[in-house]
This record gives C-alpha cells, sequence and structure tokens, in this order.
C-alpha cells in the first residue's frame, strides 16, 4: 500500500479552503487572543476530513471519465493506482471521524458539516449535471464554512462580509467552468455535461457581473470597517489577475490559482498584511 497516493487521493491542498472558518475571528480582530486559534484547530481538522471524503466519493463515481481526461487522468482512483474498494473503505472513515470531531465541538457545528456533507454528495452524485446549480452548490461550501466559523468563535457575520464570500464563491466557480469549458474544447461535454447548457458568453459574462459585484460589496464592508477602505483596490487587481489567467488559458482552480501565480500568492499575501495592520496595529 503506498501511502502516497492515498494522501494525494484526499487533495490536501484543497484544504486551503478550509481556513475560511479562521476568517471571522481574523477579521474582527480577535485571532491573537489567547487561545482563539488553538479553539480552531479541530473544527478545521473536521472540515478537512469531510471535505477530502467528499473529494474520494467524488473521484470514485467520476474515475470512468477522469480516466479518459489529459490532467484528471493522473489522479490516482482514475490511474488505477488505488483500489476502488480501498478508496471507499477511506472515504467513510473519513466522513465519519469528520463528524464525530465535530459532535465533540457541538451540535451546531455537526449540523454545519453534516449540511456540507450533504450538499458535497448531492452534487457528486446529481446536481453537477444541472448548470447555475452546480455553480452554488460550490459556493455554498464557502458560505458553510464562514459561517461554521462564526458559529466556532461566537462571532456575528456581517451581511456585507456574508455578501462579498458568496460573490466571490460565484466567481471563482464561475471561472473554474469557463477554464474547464476553454481548455477542453470540443470534448468539454464528455466530461461534465452542465458545460453543454452553457450558451457562448454565458460564463464570461456571469464571471465579470459577479466579479463587480464582489468588488462593490466588499468596498460596502471596507467603509464598515475603515481602515479596511485602502485594500480595495488590492481586491480589485485580485479579480483582474483571476479573470486574466482564466482568459488566457491557465486555468480557474481557485487554489491552484493561488498556489501557482505568483502574483495572486502575493495579493494574498499583502491583503493579509494590510487587513493585520489595519485592525491590529
Amino acid at each position: 500500500m503506498n501511502v502516497y497516493y492515498y494522501l494525494v487521493a484526499m487533495r490536501p491542498k484543497q484544504w486551503l479552503k478550509n481556513l475560511m472558518l479562521f476568517f471571522p475571528p481574523f477579521l474582527a480582530g480577535h485571532i491573537l487572543m489567547q487561545g482563539v486559534i488553538i479553539k480552531g484547530v479541530v473544527p478545521f481538522i473536521a472540515f478537512c476530513l469531510t471535505s477530502s471524503s467528499g473529494y474520494i466519493f467524488n473521484d470514485l463515481l467520476d474515475r470512468g471519465m477522469d480516466a479518459r481526461h489529459p490532467q484528471k487522468s493522473l489522479r490516482p482512483i482514475a490511474s488505477g493506482a488505488i483500489n476502488p474498494v480501498y478508496a471507499s473503505a477511506l472515504s467513510a472513515i473519513l466522513f465519519i471521524s469528520g463528524l464525530l470531531l465535530a459532535w465533540l465541538i457541538s451540535s451546531r457545528l455537526l449540523w454545519f458539516l453534516v449540511g456540507y456533507a450533504v450538499i458535497t454528495i448531492s452534487y457528486s452524485l446529481l446536481l453537477k449535471s444541472f448548470p447555475i446549480v452546480d455553480v452554488f452548490c460550490i459556493s455554498s461550501g464557502f458560505l458553510i464554512r464562514l459561517l461554521a466559523g462564526g458559529e466556532v468563535f461566537q462571532i456575528p457575520i456581517s451581511p456585507w462580509l456574508f455578501m462579498t464570500v458568496f460573490l466571490l464563491a460565484v466567481f471563482l466557480s464561475t471561472g473554474k467552468r469557463l477554464s474547464e469549458l476553454r481548455s477542453l474544447g470540443d470534448k468539454a461535454v464528455e466530461h461534465r455535461a452542465s458545460l453543454a447548457s452553457y450558451p457562448p458568453g454565458f460564463l464570461d459574462g456571469t464571471m465579470y457581473v459577479s466579479g463587480s459585484a464582489v468588488l462593490v460589496t466588499y468596498a460596502m464592508y471596507s467603509l464598515n470597517r475603515h481602515t479596511l477602505i485602502y485594500s480595495v483596490p488590492l481586491c480589485l487587481f485580485g479579480l483582474l489577475r483571476y479573470m486574466l489567467r482564466v482568459s488566457s488559458g491557465k486555468g480557474g482552480d481557485p487554489t491552484d490559482s493561488l498556489l501557482k501565480d505568483r502574483l495572486l500568492f502575493m495579493v494574498g499575501a499583502v491583503w493579509v498584511l494590510m487587513v493585520y495592520v489595519s485592525i491590529y496595529r
């Protein structure tokens, strides 16, 4: 048994999305308070285990199509590096472990995680085939993480922050779909059924509209937190950089874009620094 392939199947780099749990205390100025980070460790692990379970489940269902995909064919399940039976067992173990950890924290956190799992499973089984619905399913995962973070740290979520995260998730999800459509060309429908229902220009327009809306809602959130207003131009730069990346055919996966695009990574790092200086100085 090669442990490496099992780790790859869990997609650990996607765990970056679960850092959304720490956004509420970070933006509220609480992240440096004693015990705050430690308080979020177990919920973070719970979401990581559950999300990895969902990725493995999805790869099991799509292993036939993924085997014909230029990039996804390298995934451990699609390539045959992992036995589907063992992958199914790992998915079940991760799923149960994640729910148990959430239950140890609080029943409300457990319900957030169950909601996330239900949407993820429904997406893998059926909803990813429906246009717009597939984008909203992915976006809801970010919102659940944000709301779960508010619950864990007992911090109310600002309406403007809620809208910013939701619209940003729609923006990124649409960019990912558009990138898939352009990179796969005529074979795109063979790998993702929902792409057949998007007319020409629809995904482009949706990405531009949602990106504009993100800038507006983030600006409104920043106006309520006056010290953050200077980060709005940086936000615009990041949005435009991601649009350029997608339009240039360099890929639209949010995590890959952040990790592989040095400029986008720098934008994210500088944003964190600006928020830190603005709130914690």
